[in-house]
């Protein structure tokens, strides 16, 4: 059986009770405001580029990306959890998943409904970290998208997803993109239109009826885009998970809006 992207909290649980690597993807606020003692913070740009407008890529040196994982405890060998905040944060966990996932890590999972949800049923005891060891980077193009593959998708059956505010589909500029508007033909998604009240991802015909009002069907092919990659992330998680073809362009808005305007255009 396949390993899911997303797991409720009581399969987290019980994975963190058998050692698997918790992982906290939340901002340095949130994991203030809530500690989670023994959980290993991640933050997502650990794993791109530093610089715009590259940030929201990730590394190319699989060798450095191998230590720094490893040095953090994951392994091949190791379920990891990963803990966002499904309300206040901003998709965080589904873009670790996806990260891990395309450099070759099988066995990842974020919580739905995030930290919140983990910690309902009470205090979690979470059990020393596995040891720091070496990642072996296994790198996989299946749930990412390049610039280019999105340029080529404008005007296809590909469904464009910009999963932002609608207030930067429609042209703002709030994370320093070079130029605001979307790509060409994008429909828009807000990802947080892909949970409910308490934070949980729709599933079933929930999700169904809702992608569905976007023209997307079961055999879609799906290319999401962001600011940099993080908002879009968890929206291919999502969609991964309930089966849908989706890849993430994690460049996004930083890394399209960069590159000239004839080539790489704004709506």
């Amino acid at each position: 059986m396949n390993f899911p992207w997303i797991v409720p909290a009581a399969v987290a649980r019980t994975l963190i009770g058998d050692g698997a690597l918790v992982l906290d993807g939340r901002k340095d606020e949130l994991r203030q405001r809530q500690p989670l003692p023994g959980a290993v913070p991640l933050a997502w740009h650990r794993l791109t580029h530093a610089e715009l407008p590259d940030k929201g890529r990730l590394l190319d040196d699989d060798r450095r990306l191998g230590e720094i994982l490893g040095a953090i405890g994951v392994r091949d060998d190791v379920a990891v959890v990963v803990v966002g905040d499904a309300l206040d944060g901003g998709g965080e966990d589904g873009r670790l998943v996806w990260a891990l996932r395309s450099l070759g890590h099988g066995r990842v999972a974020f919580v739905d409904g995030g930290i919140r949800a983990l910690l309902t049923e009470g205090p979690l005891s979470i059990p020393p970290q596995a040891r720091p060891g070496a990642f072996q980077v296994a790198r996989t193009d299946r749930w990412e998208a390049g610039r280019d593959q999105l340029r080529a998708a404008i005007g296809t059956a590909t469904i464009i997803l910009d999963t932002r505010e609608e207030r930067e589909y429609r042209g703002a500029t709030p994370y320093g993109e070079t130029r605001g508007g979307h790509v060409p033909g994008a429909r828009h998604l807000w990802y947080r239109d892909l949970l409910d009240a308490e934070g949980k991802v729709l599933a079933g015909q929930s999700l169904a009826d809702r992608l569905a009002g976007l023209g997307i069907a079961a055999g879609s092919e799906i290319i999401a885009y962001c600011t940099g990659g993080v908002r879009a992330g968890f929206v291919t998680a999502v969609l991964t998970q309930a089966g849908y073809r989706a890849r993430n362009y994690a460049g996004s808005m930083w890394h399209w809006a960069a590159g000239d305007a004839q080539s790489f255009p704004l709506g």
